[in-house]
């Protein structure tokens, strides 16, 4: 194999892994996006929870403040 032909070889061998790079570059960043995504979804839904917590809440209760059942 002369010199020239060894390059071509190698060149396109670094052209399909730098392809295949941004493939999977591409690849990840939808994985990202859709992770955020369900990240501020889970915040939202956190927030309502705490929001909505105090409110309807029992109070607290000690367990020496309740009668025994066979009472």
């Amino acid at each position: 194999m002369n010199p020239s032909q060894d390059i071509e070889r190698r060149l396109t061998e670094l052209e399909i892994k730098a392809s295949f790079a941004d493939d999977l570059l591409d690849h990840l960043n939808q994985v990202i996006a859709r992770q955020q995504q369900q990240i501020e979804l889970l915040a939202r839904e956190l927030a309502e929870l705490r929001r909505q917590g105090p409110e309807n809440a029992p109070a607290f209760r000690s367990l020496r403040d309740e009668i025994p059942p066979h009472y």
